[in-house]
């Protein structure tokens, strides 16, 4: 028998390590290959990672709410096979001849630069008791802070760790905070009063009274809670209201539904229908699909949607229908309705909630006419879709005014007063209304 360690593997860009939620075999249980053999979390989602080969799990090196880092084993196993085995072959090495002749020597220059960063390193290092992620450690090192700020940074990752959107957060309220620069010893011909630096706002304190119940928030509530309350401590948010008529919409689901679920196996929502509206508005104003750096905009080349998403649990998660320009209606269905499952069945990858450029929530789906979302950092805007409700409304014909009843519904679009205005912000919804009101009864699905 030969020796498997099984990695953590990457989860896609910027997930650097992840957290043991359980194990789902125990030491000396036999596995097969691509079983889920442990559940794990990182900032984004949870997931399983499956074992890439057969074999028996001989020993488990990462226990419950301990952290492993990307590439780090987790296990070890036994696996068919002679000699010792590894979830990486390392090549052949190469004599040091070989490496001589391919390495050419380096510059002065060279030199130089390969100090800065080792010299930086040196400056700034941290306490043991100050557990830090590599990611976490390096953006600390890179914007000088110091071990005391460091202590003074709540985390939100587990058991009070800082991560990524923690250190981020610091910084940018940190660069907008005056730093306290020394005055000059005042003469008695004129006082000078140092400016009092404002600290941050103190909550009240919350009163529990007899019989109240204290719940201790999960992982992903944290999660969700810092990201709401960063998303408006960092843009001004500004939300634009329409009722539009989706009769048209409607009529039109109304008839493909059926035959559309007997075709593919696939429910047929209106989902689809509101995302290639989206999208078709997004074309018409891509300063829409943008993401803000400092004083930059950065515009979006992709078209990624990223779809609020309800869990049994009462969390939120926002999977991303990646290139949804590039999809049709038909491809839209499909795309939407495996992500929602997946979602619901805690089966998202990492990279499945990543890359959004644009946002929908439906908050129809609860029976709200309206909401006032809030915008997922780093998007500039997000578009709330209410209930479809049948009221009489005044249509205009060529024999005049009737009253008829119809399908309406209201859209609520909030966006980032720093980059988006009124007028960008409000052209945009009306875009996507007139898709919506106008929808030929003649698209093909």
């Amino acid at each position: 028998m030969a020796e498997y360690k099984l990695l953590l593997p990457s989860m896609g860009e910027g997930v650097m390590e992840a957290t043991i939620i359980s194990w789902m075999f125990n030491e000396g249980d036999m596995v097969k290959e691509d079983d889920s053999v442990v559940e794990i979390a990182t900032d984004k989602v949870d997931s399983d990672v499956p074992t890439p080969v057969s074999g028996k799990i001989v020993k488990i090196l990462k226990q419950k709410d301990e952290v492993a880092k990307i590439g780090e084993a987790i296990a070890i196993m036994e696996v068919a096979g002679a000699g010792e085995t590894v979830a990486e072959q390392p090549q052949e090495p190469k004599s040091h001849n070989e490496v001589k002749t391919e390495i050419p020597a380096p510059t002065q220059e060279d030199i130089k630069e390969l100090e800065k960063p080792l010299a930086a390193a040196a400056t700034q290092e941290f306490s043991g008791d100050l557990y830090l992620s590599p990611l976490v450690k390096n953006i600390a090192q890179q914007e000088n802070i110091s071990e005391t700020e460091l202590k003074s940074i709540k985390g939100s990752g587990l058991e009070g760790r800082i991560t990524k959107e923690d250190i981020l957060s610091y910084v940018a309220n940190r660069s907008a905070t005056p730093q306290a620069v020394a005055a000059p010893a005042p003469t008695p011909q004129a006082v000078v009063s140092a400016p009092v630096a404002q600290s941050a706002p103190v909550s009240a304190p919350v009163q529990i009274g007899e019989g109240d119940e204290i719940i201790q928030m999960d992982r992903v509530r944290k999660i969700i809670a810092d990201a709401m309350v960063n998303s408006k401590r960092t843009s001004p948010h500004v939300t634009s209201f329409i009722e539009t008529d989706v009769t048209n919409v409607v009529k039109w689901r109304t008839k493909h539904k059926d035959i559309f679920e007997k075709r593919e196996g696939e429910k047929l929502t209106y989902m689809p229908i509101f995302v290639k509206a989206i999208v078709k508005a997004i074309q018409d104003f891509p300063l829409i699909n943008v993401s803000v750096d400092g004083d930059k905009i950065i515009k979006k080349k992709n078209i990624n949607i990223g779809m609020a998403t309800a869990l049994p649990d009462g969390n939120l998660i926002v999977p991303v229908i990646k290139n949804a320009d590039q999809l049709s209606l038909s491809g839209l269905a499909k795309a939407i309705n495996d992500l929602a499952y997946r979602a619901r069945n805690k089966k998202l990858r990492p990279e499945d909630t990543q890359g959004a450029t644009y946002t929908i929530s439906n908050v129809g789906g609860f029976g709200n006419l309206m909401g006032t979302p809030i915008i997922p950092q780093p998007q500039v805007a997000i578009l709330a879709v209410g209930a479809i409700v049948k009221k009489p409304a005044v249509l205009e014909t060529k024999d005049g005014d009737v009253i008829a009843i119809r399908n309406l519904m209201f859209m609520s679009h909030s966006y980032d007063h720093r980059v988006v205005d009124g007028s960008l912000g409000g052209m945009f919804l009306k875009h996507v209304h007139d898709y919506l009101q106008n929808w030929d009864l003649n698209t093909e699905i």
